[in-house]
């Protein structure tokens, strides 16, 4: 097969070369398309499951949430491993697929099964996917600051929470927006045990009070000089005084009880387990760029840094946003250091080539067939999947010497098969020699084991600098 292919690659140069610029082209295009990333991404494919169940033990949480989905899951389709983790109030449950599985199926079987465990669940758990992301997914990071004073972290994390985050997540690319530190903004009700005690209420029927307080209502229409009508009641939430005014019952003598007389309300934080510090300066306010899977990594930090400047004039006053990780520089540097690499090896080895065959038109033919190898390398790269990492360029580089150690073995064999052929009276054509000695190579470059070569005048000589007679009579 190799044998043919060489014989009609001689006799139709045309449209060889016309495929080969063709190839090149293509590859052209597969460099400036495949993704950039400074590492490679060699994590599982692996779906998170999130359950939330406030206030519960951990073996509690295991038992009633985190059991029950890793049961379900383990007769998933190509699933390998189901791991939990269960907390103080929170459930982890990681499924990881077979290598190849796409991420988009595993979600899609993942919502599937999770149809079927809904039921074996407390009341008021509602399972959650994670984000679409990979472990190395995480290509951006700020923190949002207000050296002025006018804000505190409450209201730095307000503003990060209900606007921030969702500017950011509109940005092509990127799964999630993670924020950090500051304060969790709540409404609190502290309930006095001993009002409970002189009131005889309770505690439950203070929380399905507040409940039933914090909901709209619709009614019918009435249709008035015909005219319609719409008859509904508000009742959502909007300040500490509605909440002290929810009636909870009435006394003995029909006085309403409202929360007030029961409890204090207030505003004040969430409960956290983290904080986060700038350059220390104290606390601050930040998030985390998550990027999808499968996404340029380059392209995506740079949309975000576009997003982020059109929004800085929206910004309240004082506050400001300040970029603390950026893995753009590091890819920068890392592709920039193994470009330069790529070039001193192409010319290094395009130098030793020429000086050790001492023939310029044969010299040619190693030294053009490493840009066409890179190219098409590009090429099966962009369609596999692979981003252009500190990895795979530097298995390119690594991969020249042998791209020339093949060339060079069919120049040498050319040229021994050339002298024998001058020797031998020149009977034939020289192209002929010239794709028999090729057809020879190849056969050997295939596997073909060297006992299949009759005489020694038959073996693919090896390799030595040429001589200038040689040269001269080529």
């Amino acid at each position: 097969m190799i044998e043919r292919v060489i014989e009609w690659s001689t006799k139709n140069p045309f449209l060889v070369s016309l495929a080969l610029l063709f190839l090149m082209g293509w590859g052209g295009w597969a460099v400036y398309h495949t993704p950039l990333d400074a590492i490679p991404d060699l994590s599982d494919v692996q779906v998170i499951v999130f359950s939330e169940w406030p206030g519960r033990s951990p073996d509690l949480v295991e038992d009633q949430i985190t059991y029950p989905i890793i049961t379900s899951m383990l007769g998933a389709p190509r699933v390998t491993n189901v791991r939990g983790q269960s907390f103080l109030g929170l459930s982890f449950v990681y499924i990881i697929f077979q290598d190849g599985t796409d991420i988009y199926w595993a979600r899609s079987r993942v919502v599937e099964y999770m149809q079927g465990v809904k039921g074996k669940l407390p009341d008021g758990v509602s399972p959650t996917l994670g984000p679409d992301a990979t472990g190395v997914g995480w290509v951006f990071q700020y923190a949002l600051v207000d050296k002025s004073g006018q804000h505190d972290l409450a209201e730095l994390r307000t503003f990060q929470d209900w606007h921030l985050r969702y500017w950011l997540q509109s940005v092509p690319g990127v799964a999630q927006v993670a924020s950090i530190g500051g304060f969790v903004k709540q409404y609190q009700v502290q309930v006095d045990p001993t009002k409970l005690l002189g009131y005889h209420i309770p505690l439950k029927k203070v929380i399905e009070a507040i409940q039933r307080s914090n909901n709209d209502v619709g009614g019918r229409v009435l249709e008035v000089t015909e005219r319609e009508y719409m008859v509904r009641g508000r009742g959502y939430i909007r300040s500490l005084e509605d909440i002290r005014k929810i009636a909870v019952g009435t006394d003995q003598q029909g006085t309403p009880i409202t929360v007030r007389d029961l409890a204090q309300v207030m505003l004040g934080p969430d409960m956290r387990r983290g904080v986060a510090e700038l350059d220390g300066q104290g606390e601050t306010v930040g998030g985390i760029i998550v990027m999808r899977y499968g996404e340029n990594a380059l392209a995506v930090i740079e949309r975000v840094k576009e997003k982020l400047a059109e929004i800085a004039p929206s910004l309240p006053s004082g506050m400001e946003i300040i970029p603390v990780y950026d893995r753009s520089e590091l890819i920068r540097r890392a592709i920039a250091t193994l470009k330069e690499k790529l070039i001193e090896v192409s010319v290094v080895v395009s130098l030793i080539s020429l000086l050790f065959l001492f023939h310029l038109r044969s010299a040619l033919v190693a030294i053009l067939t490493l840009p066409v190898a890179i190219l098409l390398s590009f090429l099966a790269m962009y369609y596999l999947g692979i981003t252009s990492n500190i990895m795979s360029l530097a298995g390119i580089a690594i991969a020249i010497g042998a791209m020339v150690d093949a060339v060079i073995v069919m120049i040498e064999n050319a040229h021994k098969r050339l002298e024998q052929w001058e020797r031998g009276g020149r009977s034939g054509s020289r192209a002929a020699v010239i794709v028999q000695a090729a057809q020879e190579v190849g056969k050997l470059r295939r596997g073909v084991s060297s006992s299949r070569w009759h005489s020694p005048r038959q073996r693919p000589c090896s390799l030595r600098p040429l001589s200038r007679s040689r040269l001269r009579r080529s």
